[in-house]
C-alpha cells in the first residue's frame, strides 16, 4: 500500500548535512519525494512510499547525520501523488 508523509524536522539539522543525509537515505529506502531547508531552521521532507519505507526513513530521519541534533519531528500523512524520484531544493 503506497502511503506520503511530510516531516518537518526541528533542532540542529541545518549546515550539518541533513538534506544529503536524508536524500541518500530516501534513495536506500526506495522513496520518492524531496528535503529543503525552512527559513526557521528546520528542514522539511515529503516521501511517498510503501509503508515500510516510509517508515524505514522516518527512523532514518529521527536519527540523522552525525553532526545532527534532531529535537523534534512534526510528521502529517500526506495524500500520494506519485513524485518522481527524490530532490533537495
Amino acid at each position: 500500500m503506497r502511503t506520503a508523509r511530510r516531516f518537518v524536522v526541528h533542532g540542529r539539522v541545518q549546515g550539518v548535512g541533513f538534506r544529503f543525509f536524508t536524500e541518500a537515505a530516501a534513495r536506500r529506502a526506495g522513496v520518492t519525494g524531496w528535503v529543503r531547508n525552512l527559513a526557521n531552521g528546520a528542514v522539511e521532507a515529503y516521501v511517498e512510499g510503501d509503508v515500510a519505507a516510509v517508515e524505514a526513513l522516518e527512523r532514518a530521519i529521527r536519527q540523522g547525520p552525525p553532526a545532527a541534533r534532531v529535537e523534534a519531528v512534526d510528521v502529517t500523512d500526506e495524500t500520494p501523488g506519485r513524485v518522481r524520484g527524490f530532490s533537495t531544493r
